[in-house]
């Protein structure tokens, strides 16, 4: 009846479960946190400063920028001297080639010795020079490098690149040096490109290691900001000197957290931030949703929605995958208002987009943007019972985001031109995958033994393949329902009860009933009564056996535990009073076994089978009033509901003496509105 339930005996099972989950959060979450220094401002060239002083906390040097870097390096590598190895026995080879072939076959070619000295001479030139293999040398050539660096001796000699030779300049050479003296006929026949080979080789690590000691000396910046200094205050435009500034601070800053030190104090806080959050939600749960803290299926959607959202949100930041904002982040506050209620829904979007946020670089404009986005679905979706529902909220979801972020952008930029138009593309992808949250809905329910609407309303059809029966088999009991199902959802919305499972309840209290139809007042007919031929115990195992056979139903049915509790507790732990009273009527000396004649139950503990329990019996005892005036109705509705409260049947129920006086007065109206006198209508005189 009261608020206050029976405390259970402590449990350290329920904590050890509790300290786990809440360990188990707090790990995974941390684990996936990127851990490199986030410089958490947002600024452009000629945009003013949107956040307050900035001051410098530490020295550091004001970086040129990238595109002055890239140009300065450019010019410093294209006056590079790659190096090349000059290898001297290749002369030695080529000549001593020379001069064995001289004497086996030339002799008889050339006319004279000179010819000889002249190609030994000529070629010792060549060599000193230095010969590239052709792609080499057209290499050099391409990279617009005048100068090459040879290696002769350990020493490194500078050398023009017009000097070098390829194996075919040095060939055309040894024909054309001489021409007036040497015959380039007569040196053709000689064979000559057998004498010519590369002699220069590329170094390349030599070349690798000069190329970073130059880099290395290149001067990155061209200033340092002192600790202490000023840097930007609120509503100053950003030029180009101070955007450097900004750009060189968030770089060191992201250089300084990739030390040890500093990413065991950026985990140090990770936790502590996560964990004081996940804490105060618990704290939450355990002062204001007892119900929930204490059922491990609540337990586990709340912390799973949440680690599921902080975690994709870290790995999509870390590994910079597409945009958060096509992540429905407002999909979590939907869920949790279908399964359990607004408040928490909205308070577990306030956590995990508080969590979320420290993944990110620009934090403000996210949060706002996501409790705007949640608080709208969530009032826009009380509660889901068709897709239609979803495809507005989805739109509305959309909207919001677009107008929110348009404010923003209309209050930092000063070009209309400038709009980011990629953004508003993320908004309608968020929205699309919204729509998902129906399907989902389904294995949620599956995996955490919950109910949804969605869930109810289907159950609520009556063309189901077990209201169908209930309606051919036990027609009275069907009626019987359906009037049960009116009462208590219309009483439910009164006291803002869950009227679409009250109304999916009361169809499905009675379904026992078609096990043994004719035992049942409302299915009888012509007169005849089976309990005739019974004893009075015997008559109520019979009528006592409508709820547990309705559970065996329920259970064949796969009906979800939330049905099954109204079948359970629509007598809770009453007694069939018709057969109870009647055997101590004969028996009057005798104590009867109360068990035979006591419904299993429990008593009910929830509002809704509360408000059951009373329709259940208004209605059935409504149908015995000997005529139907305001006194009798109200007076009937009266005594049955407090001889309830008398009997204790609500006292580990939540449902306060107000919620009981609004359900009378409920019944009371609809009972005068279903049984209102009607007007006798006139015979036509002849």
């Amino acid at each position: 009846m009261n608020k206050t339930k029976t405390k259970k005996s402590f449990s350290y099972r329920d904590l050890l479960y509790k300290v786990l989950i809440f360990i188990g959060t707090v790990a995974i979450i941390v684990y996936f946190l990127p851990r490199d220094g986030k410089f958490n401002y947002q600024f452009d060239i000629d945009k003013p400063w949107k956040y307050g002083q900035l001051m410098a906390t530490f020295d550091f040097p004001i970086y040129k920028d990238d595109a002055v870097v890239k140009r300065e390096q450019d010019s410093i590598l294209a006056a590079f001297q790659p190096y090349y190895q000059l290898d001297k026995s290749i002369e030695k080879i080529a000549i001593s080639k020379l001069k064995a072939d001289y004497q086996s076959h030339l002799r008889d070619i050339v006319p004279s010795s000179d010819y000889m000295r002249y190609l030994e001479k000529r070629l010792s030139e060549i060599y000193k020079a230095g010969i590239l293999s052709t792609e080499g040398l057209d290499q050099l050539q391409k990279d617009s490098t005048t100068a090459i660096m040879v290696i002769d001796d350990k020493l490194a000699n500078q050398r023009s690149t017009e000097q070098l030779f390829s194996v075919k300049d040095a060939y055309t050479y040894l024909l054309t040096a001489d021409t007036a003296h040497y015959s380039p006929f007569i040196l053709r026949q000689c064979s000559l490109n057998e004498y010519l080979y590369p002699n220069l080789s590329y170094d390349e690590q030599r070349t690798e290691t000069a190329k970073k000691e130059t880099l290395d000396n290149y001067a990155w910046a061209n200033g340092i900001v002192v600790s202490g200094q000023k840097i930007i205050d609120r509503g100053e435009i950003i030029d180009q000197e101070t955007y450097n500034i900004l750009e060189s601070l968030r770089k060191e800053s992201i250089q300084r957290s990739e030390s040890l030190g500093q990413k065991r104090l950026i985990l140090t806080g990770q936790t502590l931030f996560v964990g004081i959050f996940i804490l105060c939600f618990m704290l939450y749960l355990d002062l204001f949703r007892k119900d929930y803290y204490e059922r491990k299926g609540s337990l586990s959607l709340l912390f799973t929605l949440i680690m599921f959202y902080c975690v994709v949100t870290a790995l999509m930041v870390a590994n910079n995958i597409y945009n958060v904002y096509i992540i429905p982040y407002a999909m979590l506050p939907v869920i949790i208002r279908v399964f359990l209620d607004s408040r928490t829904a909205f308070l577990t979007q306030v956590v995990t987009i508080l969590i979320c946020s420290i993944c990110l670089r620009y934090p403000h404009e996210f949060i706002l943007l996501q409790l705007a986005a949640g608080l709208v679905a969530i009032f826009s979706l009380r509660e889901l019972s068709q897709r239609s529902q979803l495809f507005r909220t989805a739109l509305l979801v959309i909207l919001t985001y677009a107008a929110l972020y348009f404010s923003f952008e209309l209050i930092t930029e000063n070009d209309l031109s400038k709009l980011n138009g990629s953004m508003y593309t993320y908004f309608t992808v968020n929205g699309v995958l919204l729509l998902f949250t129906y399907p989902l809905l389904f294995l949620l329910e599956k995996t955490f033994g919950f109910t949804s609407n969605v869930t109810l309303v289907e159950l609520s059809n009556i063309n189901s393949p077990l209201l169908r029966r209930l309606s051919e088999t036990v027609p009275g009991t069907f009626q019987h329902s359906m009037q049960v199902a009116n009462l208590a959802a219309e009483a439910a919305n009164r006291i803002g009860a869950k009227s679409q499972l009250v109304r999916t309840g009361a169809l499905y209290h009675d379904i026992g009933k078609m096990e043994n139809p004719v035992f049942f007042t409302e299915n009888q007919s012509g007169g005849v009564n089976p309990h005739k031929n019974l004893s009075y115990e015997q008559s109520a195992q019979v009528i006592i056996s409508h709820v547990t056979d309705g559970l065996k139903l329920a259970e064949k049915n796969n009906l979800p535990k939330v049905i099954k509790d109204f079948i359970s507790t629509h007598h809770g732990r009453g007694k069939t009073k018709y057969f109870y009273i009647s055997w101590k009527n004969e028996h009057p000396d005798e104590e009867p076994n109360e068990e035979l004649f006591t419904y299993p139950g429990p008593n009910p503990f929830t509002r809704e089978t509360a408000i059951l329990m009373m329709a259940d019996a208004v209605e059935a005892a409504s149908r015995s009033l000997p005529e139907y005036t305001e006194d009798s109705i109200n007076n009937l509705v009266d005594k049955i509901i407090d001889s309830q409260v008398e009997e204790g049947y609500f006292k580990e129920c939540p449902i306060t003496f107000k919620d009981i006086a609004t359900v009378k007065s409920v019944f009371k109206e609809k009972l005068k509105t279903i049984y209102h006198t009607r007007i006798s209508y006139p015979e036509l005189k002849k």
